[in-house]
């Protein structure tokens, strides 16, 4: 529930020399690189205006005050908030994060520039093994905390909404500790979180080389008592060859959907485990990563789009960097196969330590091949979706959530060609403004234009 000073509100965003309102659903093949663009024209501006927490209408300025108008409302009444000649998008969607941990493991990147592997760390009790000791240690005002500084980094750089993933517990208590930190934060505010279970991020040192007993404990104890908490939406599993293989996966996924939550993977991460084709068969909402996904792989994704029943490939371009790793997701491949594609950071305390959504944007155009355009359709509409909430964010059109960011740019296609700039200039979340320099006019103290 949101508290009072984030309760929903009316908002006018006036002044934007262009806005990128992202009308249109879900995108895939060639409509990724469309963004449903307005740009003024002249020395017109546009405006978005935002009743009651949604979008109610978008377009140049005398055009969105007639419609107010025609709604019995006075422009003049609303909230003001000036975008500057700017550019106007939908609040960024992260849709991929580990935000609550404990510790960090800056000693492994060390480790890694001497030639050790992923899964070599892990193996030897390192990686998120080591994130789990201190998770488990930790008190959950220490895990609130932390995750309010990250959650607050985030939303700075443009991001409204941010799935977010258990799993550093990998026991029934830690994991459901985790799942609370989540909602906490997301009844605090103003990033909305959107939580998901993952107590198959690896197998607990308490169960080595017991693989089937600890998915056993997931089927049988996890998976109940956090569908009874009622705070997770889905489920995810780290499909990968040493964790959890395609049976596994299924198994863990197929007793979660009994539960109620949808299904999502970590799926061909460091290697081709089957994990796209797997996220095909049982109608998962993404396949995250897919750094090692094969030929097969793509076409199992590209036939579930056609035949309708879309799995949205989810990349992270931050992990590969931080993994110094030799390839990266084959993005324009599952574009040109018709795949739509989202982004998220990945961030966690081992293999992106990077908060940063518009980063990954840059780095998705320079490592991955994304346009600017197929990058902010990934960051937004697709994002929506592949977090489930595609039919209420991520886009600016009547009845949509009202989060957007007002950047300091006069075109999006500037947003990720800035490299690591500080372009936010406002954020607003529900038609409140959380983030940014200046302030709002109230009622009667400005005129739009």
């Amino acid at each position: 529930m949101a508290t009072p000073d984030q309760r929903p509100a009316d908002l006018l965003v006036t002044g934007a020399a262009e806005i990128a309102t992202l009308a249109g659903g879900l995108r895939r093949g060639s409509a990724q690189s469309d963004a449903s663009v307005l740009r003024a024209g002249g020395a017109g501006r546009l405006a978005v205006a935002v009743l009651e927490g949604r979008v109610a209408t978008v377009g140049p300025e005398p055009e969105v005050h007639a419609r107010l108008v025609g709604l019995g409302l006075d422009p003049a009444d609303m909230a003001l908030l000036q975008a500057g000649g700017g550019t106007i998008t939908p609040g960024l969607i992260d849709a991929h994060t580990h935000l609550a941990f404990a510790g960090t493991r800056e000693t492994e990147l060390r480790l890694r520039q001497e030639g050790a592997g992923y899964l070599d760390i892990l193996a030897a009790g390192g990686g998120i093994l080591s994130t789990v000791e201190r998770t488990r240690a930790a008190s959950s005002e220490a895990l609130l905390a932390d995750a309010r500084r990250w959650s607050v980094e985030m939303l700075r750089h443009g991001v409204t909404t941010a799935e977010a993933k258990s799993g550093y517990g990998l026991d029934l208590e830690t994991e459901l500790r985790l799942l609370e930190v989540y909602q906490q934060l997301d009844a605090e505010g103003p990033l909305e979180l959107v939580p998901t279970f993952l107590g198959a991020h690896a197998v607990p040192l308490e169960f080595a080389g017991r693989v089937d007993a600890y998915v056993q404990d997931i089927v049988q104890r996890q998976l109940p008592a956090v569908a009874e908490q009622g705070i997770a939406r889905s489920c995810d599993v780290f499909c990968e060859r040493g964790v959890f293989d395609v049976d596994r996966s299924r198994r863990i996924l197929q007793a979660a959907r009994d539960h109620g939550l949808a299904a999502r993977l970590h799926a061909d991460e460091l290697h081709d485990s089957g994990g796209a084709s797997l996220a095909a068969e049982i109608g998962a909402l993404s396949a995250d990563h897919l750094a090692a996904v094969s030929g097969e792989g793509i076409a199992a994704l590209a036939r579930a789009a056609d035949e309708g029943h879309p799995v949205v490939a989810t990349l992270l371009p931050a992990t590969t960097f931080y993994l110094m790793a030799q390839r990266h997701a084959p993005a324009r491949a599952l574009i040109e196969h018709g795949v739509p594609v989202a982004l998220g950071t990945d961030f966690n305390p081992g293999t992106s330590p990077m908060p940063n959504l518009q980063v990954a944007m840059a780095m998705a155009t320079i490592q991955l091949g994304l346009s600017a355009t197929e990058a902010l359709v990934a960051a937004t509409v697709n994002a929506a979706h592949a977090v489930g909430l595609g039919a209420t964010h991520g886009s600016l059109v009547k009845g949509r959530a009202g989060d957007l960011v007002v950047w300091d740019v006069p075109r999006h296609e500037l947003i990720p060609y800035w490299l690591g700039a500080d372009l936010v200039r406002h954020v607003v979340k529900s038609g409140r403004h959380v983030h940014g320099a200046g302030r709002v006019l109230g009622p009667g103290m400005g005129q739009a234009g």
